[in-house]
């Protein structure tokens, strides 16, 4: 047996009695083979004095448990433990005043988490920005959400930080479009090359600064380009930018006129055009004209676009090789789209329609009875079909659709055991018997034979306890930390396990 996938198990489980959890936190220790304490920190039933002794006893644990809610403000102690206070602060239940004694952290990593927190006092905030470490004053301009501050570390001497301040939606849009004409704003004075002692970054090869800064003020003008807040305006003279990345930027903006969008329909970059497919916002003549685009990429981005013309999906699907996935458009298909989708005479058009779960009964019934399998594979889920349907369509189609039955939420205890024993075998058919609610033990000892499926059936509260007590010592770890995880186990052996 390996212990430690036990205890793991064990601190997991959620019929574990509460003294037993008591016993687990006394055994716990961090950063060794034996650490359970993340299942431990985990646990929904885990009360504030059983998370006050696991912070306790493992310290390194605060700020998982800060995370899950299980601590208070009176818990911790800033100065002793800056990284629970720092968690705390992140979710909006720390004491703002903490940062006083944070901001001072000589840890640059801890100032920048620090700067990304609300609420701060005034001072904290005023130290942060004045600080020399770049780094930690980037963070700032990228976080705050005061308008006011956002626009002075727009304008700071060094490009790194005005780069973050371009790319937060806090700035305001005339200084974000100052940030694109470099007008109205103080000249830049450094950068991440030129000022690399001040900002302590690494500089990549294809960094450049020949006195003006060049690579950072591209990054800067990035930011402000994929920034929503940006007037468009102020992005248009962008469209005809040598940089693919800039005029990329620009074709993402949500306020991008349609006169721009069908320049940058013909851009010679293909990311362009695949961005433009994708926006829901597009007209649908400029998606037509997309819809014969060359590239793969952007026709498939179109694919998925909510809004593409339903005759344009249709025209695609039945031209190119589409997996079976539920496209947004599908989705969004009216009642009367959805039944003329259904009566397609496209097979694949057919299985698309298909994926959606929440079809009428009498379009899900008639695809239920369609000739091809991949369409019984997309509709076989859905909820509401009959055990007579689902063995009809095993019936016909044996292996292809296995795993689609064995995935419908009502599938019957005896179906799961006609899948499991009765047919060929399936992986994925088994891997989705052993995680049904509906599946029945003799269903689950099927599953055990599957390597893939084992420790999603050792799992399982309908199997024997007997046989979970086995899987206790089961060769694989996962295997034997599921079991022992399993709610079924027995409690006189759970107690055994906990020494």
């Amino acid at each position: 047996m390996k212990h430690a996938d036990v205890l793991s198990g064990l601190a997991a489980n959620a019929s574990l009695p509460p003294e037993l959890v008591d016993r687990l936190i006394e055994l716990a220790v961090a950063d060794t083979d034996a650490d359970f304490t993340d299942d431990l920190a985990k646990r929904p039933d885990l009360t504030h004095a059983q998370a006050l002794a696991l912070y306790v006893r493992v310290p390194e644990s605060g700020p998982q448990l800060a995370c899950e809610g299980r601590l208070t403000v009176a818990d911790v102690d800033p100065a002793a433990d800056p990284d629970t206070a720092l968690a705390l602060l992140g979710e909006g239940r720390g004491d703002p005043v903490w940062g006083r004694v944070l901001v001072a952290d000589p840890d640059f990593w801890r100032r920048q988490r620090l700067a990304r927190c609300v609420g701060l006092p005034p001072d904290v905030v005023e130290t942060l920005a004045a600080g020399p470490d770049v780094r930690v004053v980037g963070e700032l301009a990228l976080w705050t959400t005061d308008r006011a501050l956002a626009t002075r570390l727009a304008g700071h001497p060094n490009a790194e930080v005005r780069k973050y301040a371009a790319w937060n939606e806090a700035t305001p849009p005339a200084v974000l479009a100052a940030l694109l004409d470099d007008k109205g704003l103080p000249p830049v004075q450094r950068c991440s090359v030129c000022g690399v002692e001040e900002t302590g970054c690494e500089v990549w090869p294809y960094e450049v600064c020949g006195g003006t800064h060049e690579t950072a003020v591209y990054a800067v003008r990035h930011g402000a380009l994929s920034n929503p807040a940006t007037p468009i305006e102020a992005a248009i003279p962008f469209a005809d930018h040598p940089s693919e990345n800039l005029r990329l930027a620009l074709a993402e903006h949500p306020d991008l006129p349609p006169e721009v969008s069908r320049r940058l329909a013909t851009d010679p970059d293909a990311r362009i055009r695949a961005c433009l497919a994708e926006k829901p916002a597009g007209d649908h003549a400029l998606m037509r004209v997309l819809a014969e685009d060359e590239c793969q990429d952007v026709r498939r981005r179109l694919a998925h676009n909510p809004n593409v013309p339903l005759d344009v999906l249709v025209r695609f699907i039945a031209t190119k090789k589409i997996g079976p996935t539920l496209l947004p458009r599908v989705e969004a298909a009216s009642p009367a789209e959805v039944e003329r989708l259904a009566c397609s005479t496209d097979s694949t058009v057919r299985m698309l329609v298909a994926l959606r779960r929440d079809l009428p009964a009498e379009i899900r019934d008639a695809l239920a009875t369609d000739p091809d399998a991949k369409v019984l594979k997309s509709i076989a889920p859905h909820p509401g079909l009959s055990e007579a349907r689902l063995r009809a369509m095993v019936d016909r189609h044996g292996v292809q659709v296995l795993a689609a039955v064995a995935a419908n939420p009502d599938a019957s205890g005896a179906l799961l055991e006609h899948l499991a024993h009765d047919c060929p075998p399936v992986h994925q058919a088994f891997r989705e018997i052993a995680a049904h609610p509906h599946a029945t033990p003799r269903a689950l000892l099927a599953c055990l034979t599957d390597g893939q499926a084992r420790p999603i059936a050792a799992g399982h509260p309908a199997l024997p306890p007997q046989v979970i007590v086995e899987l206790l010592a089961d060769d694989d770890g996962h295997v034997a930390k599921a079991a022992a995880g399993n709610a079924s186990l027995p409690g006189a052996v759970m107690r055994n396990l906990v020494p």
